[in-house]
């Protein structure tokens, strides 16, 4: 998961104490979400055993109301402080049941999206957020065994944490009662539902564990693409780590305007809409790698959990590691060397402003993730394969269920092999910045890493770089090769692209792509064997750079491309779209049906990336047209940080001009309640 909440550090502090003396053992949740009201309500059996004597006991629950509340059978007083719901009676020294119905309007953590049959609800708890929609605990440290089970409409599949039990029809007609239950506990932020219009696949590991993999109803010819390699890398995860999958079923499923690439809930994996592609999308963005990192974590972050912030890594730096790894054994080493040495450059960058050590809760995430996994390859090649792996083995068995801090695994890893671990930790943990020299002699193992650092120091001839084009070296040597040569004369580069273009390779002649964004008549046909790519990525570069060198040949463009869609983004119709408007003798009907399709794309059917590609064309187009100011104002109450900071910027920006805000007035004085509202918000900001 990519993301750690700060304050968790310092929850883990406030509730220390309580879990010293309570421990919450089970969770059985009804659980019933109102996508009408965006609400969900239900009742709750809490199993708990009081240790030591306690005053109040407290869980988090955030803008919730309760009623019922009982513990041990008897009705008890209790207090709701907006926060959390504190018990101060009825509860006695040992085993104890606590009882009570509650109800939410979630504004965050529980999300729904679209609507009639593109309906979707699901969650995204990280950190600490799951008591926004389920009384739970904001302490990772409180670890429960979760039950969910989930009334809703019988038209729509229903995902949770662990084993599906049951789903059953009750008395209130079209409803049913999915029933999931969990046999180990988890971390409260580990707690997921999702509930859409979804396909489903299934496949069993090498181990006997069930796989599932879901898609909406629209994408069901996208399964082998999105989920490809999804069981390989399962049997080598559980192989490489030495520790048998934990939780009995592990379960995949994407939604729509998730706010990061994926989240590694118990069992059951969310991940972005962004990753579900089809045969072409697969070379430009594919899931491969958040796939790889999200398992990992059911060992790393969820069979055992970090105790704070201040130890975050060992979840993401191993997950980022482990990830890799698969990606290793599925591509070779002259791929993993490669992202290895990409991670290195991107530290050896950020460290010049990062100077906050990886064991600090306030690292960033490039910090946690990729530092994270550059010390345990450092650790891995000093103390050996067999060695790591015994000790991550060892690591995972003694604290499973548990939470850990990096001691509890440096300890076991001097035990197994005696590697300087205070040494290590120094350097790679509790020190700011990179040791870029340090990394670069764990890199130059690799013969690709070798031939490319020698090439970028050399002063090699242009036949001698054409040599290596038509070589089997790996395709970054020949990607530099075409963007280092991109300000030579073309009629001395020529050979270059051609021999460039001759190698298939689809990321090589990207790079001819995109550095040749001025195109010489003579390459003007090799060019254009571009558009034929298995790369929306390809294509639509080719067609922009087409189009603005050859303005004589923009219809056939146009014409050649107008069924391409792209990936879910959509970029490549959009990009269709705006080169469409600016083409002169392109006939008014079709500009009119572009802009309108345009008009379509930034409205809530689509999703973020969709909405902010046809906006931007759009705010370029015409920013006063009050159709694209609505959809504009319409999306400053998105559910998505990042989307909303895009609107709200051009909002703010565009106001300062007398002529857009007259307009707006207006608008604001005719428009329904709600519209007026958003208008107004903006329009009284001082």
């Amino acid at each position: 998961m990519f993301r750690i909440l700060l304050a968790l550090f310092f929850i883990n502090i406030s509730f220390a104490q309580q879990i010293d003396k309570v421990d919450f053992i089970k969770c059985d949740a009804l659980v019933a979400p109102n996508h009408f009201e965006k609400s969900i309500s239900g009742t709750i059996i809490y199993e708990f055993k009081v240790k030591k004597a306690i005053d109040t006991i407290k869980i988090d629950a955030i803008n919730m109301e309760f009623s019922e509340v009982a513990i041990n059978g008897k009705s008890v007083n209790f207090q709701n402080s907006g926060k959390t719901l504190n018990l101060f009676e009825g509860y006695k020294k040992g085993k104890n049941t606590l009882t009570f119905r509650y109800s939410a309007k979630p504004k965050q953590t529980l999300y729904f999206t679209g609507q009639d049959e593109n309906l979707q609800i699901w969650t995204q708890g990280q950190g600490r957020y799951t008591s926004h929609w389920l009384p739970s605990f904001d302490d990772v440290n409180e670890k429960v065994i979760f039950n969910i089970s989930v009334e809703f409409r019988n038209d729509f599949p229903v995902i949770s944490n662990g084993t599906f039990i049951s789903n059953k029809y009750n008395s209130k007609g079209n409803l049913i009662t999915w029933n999931y239950q969990m046999q180990k506990p988890m971390s409260s932020y580990l707690v997921m539902l999702a509930i859409g219009n979804f396909a489903k696949q299934a496949r069993t590991t090498k181990s006997g564990t069930p796989l599932e993999f879901y898609l909406d109803k629209n994408d069901v010819s996208k399964f082998e693409p999105t989920y490809r390699y999804s069981k390989e890398m399962f049997d080598y995860l559980e192989q490489e780590i030495g520790v048998k999958y934990p939780w009995g079923i592990y379960r995949q499923v994407p939604v729509r305007d998730f706010l990061y690439a994926g989240m590694e809930n118990t069992t059951s994996t969310i991940f972005a809409q962004d990753f579900v592609v089809d045969e072409i999308g697969f070379n430009d963005r594919n899931y491969v790698n958040v796939n790889a990192h999200e398992l990992a974590h059911q060992w790393f972050g969820d069979l055992i959990t970090a105790q704070s912030g201040k130890h975050h890594w060992l979840q993401e730096g191993f997950a980022t590691y482990y990830a890799l790894l698969a990606e290793r054994h599925l591509f070779g080493d002259d791929y993993f060397y490669e992202e290895l040495n990409d991670y290195a450059e991107q530290l050896k960058r950020a460290s010049k402003t990062d100077t906050i050590p990886v064991m600090n809760e306030k690292a960033s995430s490039l910090s946690f993730y990729k530092k994270g996994a550059w010390a345990l390859h450092v650790m891995r090649e000093d103390i050996g394969a067999k060695n790591f792996q015994k000790a991550v083995t060892k690591y995972l068995k003694k604290y499973q269920y548990k939470n850990v801090n990096t001691d509890d695994f440096l300890k076991i890893v001097k035990d197994v092999s005696g590697y300087d671990v205070e040494n290590f930790k120094k350097v790679w943990l509790e020190k700011a910045g990179f040791e870029m020299e340090i990394a670069q002699k764990y890199l130059t193992k690799n013969k690709f890493i070798q031939d490319y650092f020698a090439l970028k120091k050399s002063k090699k001839t242009l036949v001698e770089l054409t040599e290596i084009l038509k070589s089997d070296a790996y395709y970054p040597i020949k990607q530099y090769i075409v963007y280092q040569t991109r300000n030579v004369p073309f009629e001395e580069r020529k050979v270059i692209l051609e021999t460039a273009l001759a190698t298939n390779d689809i990321l090589v002649r990207r790079a001819v792509a995109e550095s040749t964004p001025v195109i010489p008549e003579a390459f003007k046909s090799q060019y254009e064997t571009l558009l034929n790519d298995n790369s929306y990525q390809t294509k639509e570069i080719a067609l922009t750079n087409l189009w603005k060198n050859f303005p004589e040949d923009r219809l056939r463009y146009l014409e050649q491309t107008k069924e391409i869609v792209g990936n879910n983004d959509k970029s490549f119709r959009l990009t269709w779209l705006g080169l469409a408007m600016n083409t002169e003798n392109l006939p008014e009907q079709v500009k009119a049906t572009s802009y309108n399709q345009l008009l379509d794309f930034a409205s809530e059917n689509y999703e973020s990336s969709v909405r902010q590609n046809a906006l931007e064309l759009l705010l370029q187009l015409n920013p006063n047209d009050e159709k694209v100011i609505e959809l504009l104002f319409k999306t400053t109450v998105h559910h998505k940080w990042q989307f909303t900071k895009f609107s709200r910027d051009n909002v703010r920006r565009l106001l300062k001009n007398q002529e857009y805000r007259t307009i707006v007035e207006k608008l604001a004085s005719t428009s329904d309640e709600t519209m007026k509202e958003l208008y107004l918000k903006f329009l009284n900001e001082k």
